[in-house]
């Protein structure tokens, strides 16, 4: 057997060992059979709240499950024809064997960097807000290019998103906009992008075509399911209403129908514009709530959300990650130095690899010294 194809079963067995660890492969079928009796009861749906919970978890606990068999069933079935293909000296059938796993460990890999979505809310739906920072029309435009981006992803991965508000900048692009990104683990994956973007390129807006720095800041929150108690005082929020300034077309409202609502003891504003008054209200609500959740989980685990606690003005000093298009072409995560050249790629939505470094990176507990130094 050749080296490489050594060295790849190898990588797809050390990838099963360590997704069998992490989803606690010993009590895991056990587990799903308990779920798939639970489910069964026809007394369950008269909680709708925990048998949605059961549901959820029972989904992703199979697909970990079944996802797993069929991984190691298809490395030792592809493994034995590369054997017995070279026994043979058939060239084409070790070829095809050998494509067949380095497409198995690709999965294998990204089911293991999966299994570390495990923190309390990483499988819940998420609030994604963009904001424009230090700039002006500049970063109002790189904050529209921001939510594009997002946007772009999400409907990759097959996620339903849903504009909640967005206002529109001055001149071009937008001051802010949230979205409720619906889908298993979108929470989980997209909280790494939470903190200051920065973009270096040559201004459209410049007449003198000179290069010109912008800031954008990205939240992103969980949104709270059904069974989580988040209790709000009447007496600790201010609802105001107003006419939105959406982009144009179907997001215009032409009556005072958007919802903004303030949290006095911490500040949090939170808008919703799209929609009537009373959905905006509880749209605006929704957000609230999961922002108070966030703030919670902040001060359970202040190590990996550290970004939700000082996320600084969007501005020098602050940034998580840089996009320079010009005078040469590169995206830069400063937190696990994750890079690529294809900007183009990225701010079309192919983001995955700087997830998945800063998911790991969080997971492995290492700072981003530490991290440098390897």
């Amino acid at each position: 057997m050749r080296a490489e194809t050594a060295a790849t079963i190898e990588a797809i067995r050390k990838s099963l060992r360590l997704l069998a660890q992490r989803m606690d492969w010993e009590t895991a079928p056990h587990r799903l059979e308990e779920l798939n009796a639970m489910i069964e009861d026809g007394d369950l749906w008269s909680d709708p709240a925990r048998a949605q919970k059961l549901m959820r978890e029972r989904q992703a606990l199979s697909d970990a499950v079944e996802g797993y068999r069929r991984i190691e069933a298809d490395l030792t079935a592809n493994a034995e024809m590369v054997e017995l293909a070279e026994d043979e000296g058939d060239e084409e059938l070790v070829r095809e064997a050998e494509a067949n796993l380095k497409a198995l460990a690709q999965e294998a890999a990204q089911k293991e960097l999966e299994a570390l979505l495990n923190g309390e809310a990483d499988s819940n739906d998420t609030f994604l807000e963009v904001h424009a920072g230090a700039g002006g029309t500049e970063s109002c435009d790189w904050a529209s290019m921001l939510a594009r981006m997002y946007v772009r992803w999400a409907e990759n991965q097959g996620y339903e998103v849903e504009l909640v508000s967005e206002t529109s900048g001055d001149e071009a692009g937008i001051r802010s906009a949230t979205y409720r990104i619906s889908g298993h683990n979108a929470y989980g994956w997209l909280k790494s992008e939470a903190g200051v973007h920065r973009l270096v390129r040559i201004s459209p807006y410049d007449s003198a075509a000179r290069r010109h720095t912008s800031f954008s800041s990205v939240w992103v929150y969980p949104v709270v399911d059904d069974n989580i108690e988040i209790t709000i005082p009447d007496n600790e929020i201010r609802i105001d209403t107003y006419r939105s300034s959406g982009a144009g077309g179907q997001h215009v409202n032409t009556t005072d129908s958007a919802v903004r609502i303030t949290h006095l003891p911490t500040g949090i504003v939170v808008t919703s514009s799209m929609k009537s008054q009373h959905q905006n209200r509880e749209a605006a609500m929704n957000a609230l709530r999961a922002r108070l959740y966030q703030m919670e989980l902040d001060r359970r685990n202040a190590q990996i959300n550290a970004q939700h606690d000082a996320k600084g003005d969007a501005g020098w000093g602050n940034q998580i990650r840089s996009y320079v298009l010009h005078p040469y072409q590169m995206v830069k995560d400063l937190r696990t130095n994750h890079e690529t050249s294809d900007t183009q790629g990225v701010l079309d939505g192919d983001i995955d690899g700087f997830m998945a470094a800063t998911l790991a990176l969080d997971v492995s507990g290492k700072s981003r010294a530490e991290a440098t130094a390897e």
